[in-house]
């Protein structure tokens, strides 16, 4: 595979930004095997956004030779009060987490916060290290990677230091390419600022789309930005452990007004869930409403839809049964007890 396919792959949707391009198309020309990770809180059930679009983007670096990890914070989670702040959850949950990503990108390895800490005797030093080269301004911007706002009064000091951990963990795996929601950017723009000064290697950011929850966007929420599918709201996700008629019942639900593209969460599934894994969609309707049709990319399907040619109902039951189709099998393979499911449940 020549230097620009494996581009391509990292550019495929639903990468949205990489930082920059120049620089990752220069990496692919003098590393054959870079090395790739994507943090991971645990936190929730798995859902389309957290597992399926997230490991379809791992498996296209994959795809470009990329040596990829999924590492888990099983201590960034805790410094984020997730699932109770407690690390006996945490850890049971983190299992979970390990099998769901092992099976839908096996090829990536899994590394667990605890183990990267417990193995790296110079982890905590480099860790001062950096902190000494962030101002407690920028620390309080940066919160917004763990969902916290620096306007909030009631950040404990625990917090603060989760920022200067990420990057930490970036220099620890000695990494090529950092890989994240758009809602991870701040971090990794502030390890481009502060890598240099210290001499130490700056990777390639590459940021991918987040999925939007199924329910009608907020009219509060800022221009340019998302409601990403939420973990904690059962009617706006499409979770792993959903049945086949839950998912196509959810997403008879969801949010598509009929002829918008913007903000419609139908569309973007059917854009970076469903055209990721397949050539075609077909969507069966009677004769007199058009008849069955087949698109082979997306872009032929958001223009019939914004022009009314396919209608909000027609779009659903095809991306519907598309996504039964994706979900069904990994939810047969992974197991999911009723003591992890009940731990989860009550750390909402």
């Amino acid at each position: 595979m020549d230097v620009t396919e494996k581009v391509n792959l990292v550019l495929r949707p639903p990468t949205e930004e990489v930082v920059t391009q120049e620089e990752l198309l220069e990496l692919f020309k003098t590393n054959s095997k870079p090395k790739h990770y994507i943090g991971i809180e645990i936190s929730g059930f798995l859902h389309l956004g957290s597992l399926i679009s997230t490991s379809f983007k791992i498996n296209d670096f994959v795809k470009a030779g990329v040596d990829c990890t999924v590492f888990l914070a099983d201590w960034h989670t805790l410094l984020n009060e997730k699932l109770g702040g407690n690390f006996e959850t945490i850890r049971k949950v983190s299992k979970y987490y390990e099998d769901a990503f092992r099976l839908v990108c096996p090829e990536a390895n899994v590394v667990l916060g605890t183990d990267l800490y417990d193995s790296k005797k110079e982890y905590w030093s480099e860790f001062i290290q950096i902190a000494k080269h962030m101002s407690l301004a920028r620390t309080m911007r940066t919160l917004t990677i763990m969902g916290r706002s620096e306007n909030d009064e009631k950040v404990d000091l625990a917090k603060l230091i989760y920022p200067a951990m990420q990057a930490t963990d970036i220099h620890s795996l000695d990494l090529d390419i950092v890989h994240a929601g758009m809602d991870q950017r701040k971090i990794h723009m502030l390890v481009k600022d502060v890598f240099p000064k210290m001499k130490w290697k700056v990777p390639v950011a590459v940021h991918h789309k987040l999925l939007p929850g199924l329910t009608k966007p907020a009219a509060e929420i800022p221009d340019g930005e998302v409601a990403k599918m939420s973990k904690s709201d059962p009617n706006a996700g499409i979770f792993i452990h959903n049945s086949d008629d839950e998912i196509r019942t959810k997403i008879k639900k969801g949010f598509c007004e009929e002829g918008s593209i913007e903000n419609n969460p139908i569309l973007e599934i059917a854009r970076h869930i469903v055209f990721h894994e397949f050539d075609t969609i077909a969507v069966e309707r009677p004769e007199k409403f058009g008849g069955n049709v087949s698109y082979d990319n997306f872009e032929s399907l958001e223009s019939d839809f914004s022009q009314k040619k396919l209608h909000p109902t027609d779009l659903k039951q095809a991306v519907g049964e598309s996504l039964v189709k994706i979900v069904s099998p990994i939810r047969e393979k992974l197991a999911l007890s009723d003591e992890l499911s009940d731990l989860i449940k009550n750390s909402y």
